[in-house]
C-alpha cells in the first residue's frame, strides 16, 4: 500500500481542493496575504485553479478584509 505524502502547507482550506492547494503553493502562493497581489484572472491561469477555487478563495478574502488585486 502506497503512503500518500503530506502536500506544501498553506494557509487555504481544505474546501478548496487538493489539486488547487497544490498548484497553488508551486505558484509560491501560501497565503491569503499574496492573493491581494495577484488578480483572479491570473489565478484562473493556474492548472487545477478554476471558478469554483476562484470563489471559495474570494470568499475566504473578503472574511479577513482582504481582497484580489484589481
Amino acid at each position: 500500500m502506497a503512503i500518500e505524502e503530506p502536500g506544501p502547507t498553506t494557509e487555504f482550506p481544505l474546501r478548496l481542493g487538493k489539486v488547487a492547494r497544490r498548484q497553488l503553493a508551486v505558484h509560491g502562493y501560501t497565503t491569503f496575504r499574496q492573493l491581494t497581489e495577484v488578480t483572479a484572472k491570473q489565478l484562473l491561469q493556474i492548472h487545477g485553479v478554476g471558478p469554483k477555487a476562484i470563489r471559495i478563495l474570494d470568499e475566504e478574502l473578503t472574511d479577513r478584509g482582504l481582497s484580489f488585486a484589481t
